[in-house]
C-alpha cells in the first residue's frame, strides 16, 4: 500500500499530533494548559513546540514579564491545513485496511 497524499511525517508522531490536535480545536492554547492536557514535561513540550514552530506549523507569543509571563500557541494556516491533511490520510489508511464484510465477497463470487 502506498501512503496516501496529506501524510505528515512531522506532525506523525504521537506526542506532536497529540499537540496538534489539541490546538485544531482553538484558536490560542496556555502553554500550561497544553503542557497539563497531554501530560507532558515542560522541556518535552518546549522541544515539541520548536520542531513545529520551526516547521511553519505553529506560531509562539510569550506575554507579559517576571513571574506573570505566559506563553501562547496556535495553528498558523500552514499547521492546521497539515493536520487536516495528515488525518484524511490517516483515515484513508484505516479505510483502506477495512475488512468487506463476508455476505459482500460472497455475492460477488
Amino acid at each position: 500500500m502506498n501512503i496516501p497524499t496529506g501524510f505528515d511525517e512531522l506532525i506523525h508522531p504521537a506526542t506532536r499530533l497529540s499537540v496538534v490536535a489539541l490546538l485544531a480545536a482553538t484558536e490560542w492554547a496556555d502553554f500550561a494548559f497544553v503542557r497539563d492536557s497531554l501530560s507532558l514535561s515542560d522541556s518535552a513540550l518546549s522541544k515539541q513546540l520548536h520542531t513545529l514552530e520551526e516547521a511553519g506549523y505553529l506560531d509562539l507569543r510569550k506575554e507579559g514579564g517576571g513571574r506573570g509571563r505566559r506563553t501562547r500557541v496556535r495553528l498558523t494556516e500552514q499547521g492546521r491545513t497539515a493536520f487536516e491533511g495528515h488525518v484524511a490520510a490517516l483515515r484513508a489508511i484505516v479505510d483502506a485496511a477495512t475488512p468487506v464484510p463476508t455476505a459482500m465477497t460472497e455475492a460477488t463470487r
